[in-house]
Order: structure tokens, then C-alpha cells, then sequence
């Protein structure tokens, strides 16, 4: 009995993998690797970077988190089962609900990059407020997480929004939980912190507006780009596990870039590379047409054909 104890303690403990002390143990768990799978499939540099290990000490670990970790099936009804819980949030226009299947789904990241002035941030405020509906108006009777990475998050854009929606500015702006991301280590940890005011509050959406700003600046030039893009792929993965755990949606706005390679069509592509692009789960491009239109379209969903919506931004908020 004692031998079986001390092996389920073996499981429970990143601590007693080889080379892995209470010290490491923390440094790992702050940099989301908490549980036996994720340090089983970690890379063995980017393990001894991240707990100031040797190499050789991180592949012992990974070797015996490999042992520990609990990797199983389920069958598909199940999968099926757990997706009927998704709920959507409308964004306030017919058309581009329609685009993305419905409105912003939980249990996904929803991406939309654009330039300046597309629209990208008005659909996050726009769905902040929209949330907190009861479910038969489109909502999903819940509160927000807001890391805002840009300092572009506006209180009295909000109140708009929300007498546009017929809710109560006041009420809507005490259930929204803001953050101000100060550089990308910060809007990591921020992302990491977040589970104890989800439980708390009953959070039902995360917006990062944007996901990659942050990235972006504190990592500069070609040298840098696979330290960020590491970094990135944590982030978001930890997103993910936050939707999926808690039955939450996500949604990010990104940056982008003129790629000088696209000699014919539209040269905006946006930032993050394939990391982001094969993470999220609805990528939708916004640009600016005439007045107050917007056009979006959605690049890339595993279940819904390409298209395009119009909406537009009014004082109210957006609208068909």
C-alpha cells in the first residue's frame, strides 16, 4: 500500500521528477507547464531555460512525466456531448453572426485582425456588452475579462454600447474586469492569474485587445522571432485550456503587416505567423469601406466555408 502511495504522489508532483526541486517546481508551474502532461511533451531547452536546469536534467524529467502523465481516449459522443454546452454571444449584426456560425462560440478562440480603425475593437466592446444579455437575447448571462494591451480599452464607448443594448451603463461596466498588459511577460501572467476571478465572477468571456502588440514590441528583429513565437504559443495554449475548462469564449484582435512577398491582391497579413493562425478558431479579416461600413471576412474555421459580412459601427454599437 505504501509503494502505491508513493507513485500516485510521483504523479501528483512535478517536485519529485528527477532533477526537479520545490524551487523549479514553481518556476515551471508560473510559466504554465503545472501538470505532468505538459512537461512530458515540453522542450527539453525550453524546460532547462524556463526552471534553470541543465539539459540533461530536463530530458530526465520529460522522460518521467512521459511514465506519469495520464494520456487517454474518449470516444466522439463524448466530445459531441461536451459541444452541446457551447453557448454564442451575438455581435449585434445578423450578417456577421451568420459569418461565424452563430456569434463569438465558447470553448474557442475567435480572431479578428484588421489595420487601424477596422472595427476589430468595437466588435470587442460590442460582445463585452453583449454578454452579460440573458441567453434568448444573445448573451450568456455573464460577466468580462478585459487585457487590454494597447490602452485603447474606453469606458464611455462602453456605456454607449450598453444603452444601445437597453442595459443599465453603470451595471455593465462593474462586470467588466480590466487589465492593462504593461509588456508581453505581464499579459502573460495576467492570462495565468485569471482562473481565481473566473470562478469567482462567473467571467464567461476573455478579450485581449491585442494578443500580439505586446509580443511584438518586446521582441524585435528575425533574431528574436523564435523566443517570441514560443512565448506566443504558451499564451494562447493557456487561453485555450481556460475556454475549454470553463466553458468561456475567447477573442483577440491582432495586428498587421504589409508582406512585401504578395506581389498581386492585398498585402495585409497579420502577425503571430502559423502558430496563431493554426491556433485560432474563427479568423476573420475586418477592413474599412465607405461611412461607417466594415467589411469582414472569414479566412480560416474548421466548420464553416469562407464568406464575407457587412456590418457597421454606429454611436449605439455595431449594427447590420
Amino acid at each position: 500500500m505504501a509503494k502505491k502511495d508513493e507513485k500516485e504522489k510521483l504523479v501528483r508532483n512535478l517536485e519529485d521528477l528527477p532533477g526537479i526541486g520545490p524551487a523549479t517546481a514553481e518556476k515551471l508551474k508560473a510559466a504554465g507547464y503545472e501538470g505532468m502532461d505538459k512537461i512530458a511533451t515540453a522542450s527539453p531547452h525550453e524546460l532547462a531555460e524556463i526552471g534553470d536546469i541543465s539539459v540533461d536534467n530536463a530530458k530526465k524529467a520529460i522522460e518521467a512525466a512521459k511514465k506519469a502523465a495520464e494520456v487517454g481516449y474518449e470516444t466522439a459522443d463524448v466530445i459531441h456531448a461536451r459541444r452541446q454546452e457551447i453557448g454564442r454571444i451575438t455581435t449585434s449584426s445578423k450578417e456577421l453572426d451568420e459569418l461565424i456560425g452563430g456569434g463569438v462560440e465558447t470553448q474557442s478562440v475567435t480572431e479578428f485582425f484588421g489595420r487601424f480603425g477596422s472595427g476589430k475593437s468595437q466588435v470587442a466592446f460590442q460582445i463585452s456588452v453583449n454578454v452579460q444579455l440573458p441567453k434568448e437575447k444573445g448573451g450568456l448571462g455573464g460577466k468580462v475579462l478585459f487585457i487590454d494591451s494597447e490602452a485603447t480599452f474606453r469606458p464611455d464607448r462602453i456605456m454607449q454600447m450598453a444603452e444601445g443594448a437597453g442595459l443599465d451603463p453603470n451595471e455593465v461596466l462593474k462586470n467588466i474586469f480590466v487589465a492593462r498588459a504593461i509588456n508581453s511577460d505581464h499579459q502573460m501572467l495576467l492570462a495565468e492569474k485569471a482562473e481565481d476571478i473566473i470562478k469567482k465572477e462567473g467571467i464567461r468571456l476573455i478579450v485581449v485587445d491585442s494578443l500580439t502588440s505586446q509580443f511584438r514590441a518586446d521582441y524585435v528583429g528575425r533574431g528574436a522571432l523564435a523566443d517570441r513565437q514560443q512565448k506566443l504559443n504558451r499564451h494562447i495554449h493557456l487561453l485555450q485550456k481556460l475556454a475549454d475548462k470553463y466553458n468561456l469564449a475567447i477573442f483577440v484582435t491582432n495586428q498587421v503587416m504589409d508582406n512585401p512577398a504578395i506581389m498581386f491582391g492585398d498585402p495585409t497579413t497579420p502577425i503571430g505567423g502559423n502558430i496563431l493562425a493554426h491556433f485560432s478558431t474563427y479568423r476573420v479579416y475586418v477592413r474599412r469601406s465607405k461611412e461607417e461600413k466594415r467589411i469582414a471576412r472569414l479566412i480560416d474555421s474548421p466548420n464553416l466555408p469562407e464568406g464575407e459580412a457587412i456590418f457597421k459601427v454606429t454611436a449605439e454599437g455595431v449594427r447590420d
